[in-house]
């Protein structure tokens, strides 16, 4: 059987560049910074055929350019604000790379136009979910944007298999611990990936990891329920209340 092999390329301060290898051929998903990949690409005799990108902030798009430049045959998928993007996608996009089957998802939240995309290798799925979702977190909420919306992509994120894999574009997973620990003082799932968050690369993670110590995933549990309703100090009467306050919480978390 086909397999794949992934690989967190670090980049910028805290990003990670996601390498997908088929034989001699790669996958790259937001590149915001080139010299890295290219130091990658080289070492491992590697060519790029596709790029994906999430959304348009400059540490997802900030290579591209010079990526395109050593390779201009490969081509870049992203929605139609992406400037650099020779293939325009959206929501149920059908996509394919080197025979894996994969199709993009909006994800509003963290921007508006925010997109995400999946993967299948025949085993198991790949979820590339740039800035919607971190470990044990989520996205900020930038401009032109809501969290009302941010919950209803989790909601969506929450219908795949618990086996999937989630690759985030960040290494923020200890510091979201910290506020995950905060919401949920007891739990001992979080407490436990605590202790292995210093081990970094922390990614990726399967979304029935995240389920155990996510609060963004959790606002259903009558704990976050509670505990949000006790630190914002007002009576939030649903589930997507909830995910609401745990974001405006998180905002002004020390």
């Amino acid at each position: 059987m086909n397999t794949l092999d992934i690989t967190a390329i670090p980049a910028l301060s805290d990003n990670y560049v996601w390498l997908v290898r088929h034989g001699r051929h790669a996958l790259l998903i937001d590149p915001g910074e080139a010299e890295p990949v290219l130091d990658y690409l080289r070492a491992h005799h590697l060519s790029p055929t596709q790029i994906w990108v999430t959304h348009q902030h400059g540490d997802h798009i900030g290579g591209i350019a010079e990526l395109q430049r050593h390779y201009p045959d490969c081509r870049v998928f992203g929605a139609d604000n992406i400037a650099l993007a020779n293939e325009i996608v959206q929501d149920g996009s059908p996509m394919d790379w080197q025979g894996f089957r994969a199709e993009a998802w909006h994800t509003a939240g963290h921007t508006a136009e925010h997109l995400c995309y999946l993967l299948h290798d025949g085993r198991r799925s790949h979820f590339f979910c740039g800035d919607t979702l971190f470990s044990a977190g989520c996205g900020r909420i930038f401009p032109h944007s809501r969290a009302e919306w941010l919950f209803q992509s989790f909601q969506r994120i929450q219908t795949l298999a618990d086996d999937t894999l989630l690759y985030p574009a960040h290494e923020y997973t200890a510091a979201n611990l910290h506020f995950a620990q905060y919401i949920e003082p007891d739990n001992p799932d979080i407490a436990a990936a605590a202790e292995k968050a210093a081990c970094t690369p922390t990614l990726p993670v399967s979304l029935a990891h995240e389920k155990r110590i996510n609060p963004f995933l959790r606002a259903h549990l009558p704990q976050v329920r509670q505990r949000a309703e006790a630190l914002c100090g007002r009576a939030l009467t649903s589930d997507e209340a909830v995910f609401v306050a745990l974001r405006e919480l998180k905002n002004t978390f020390a």
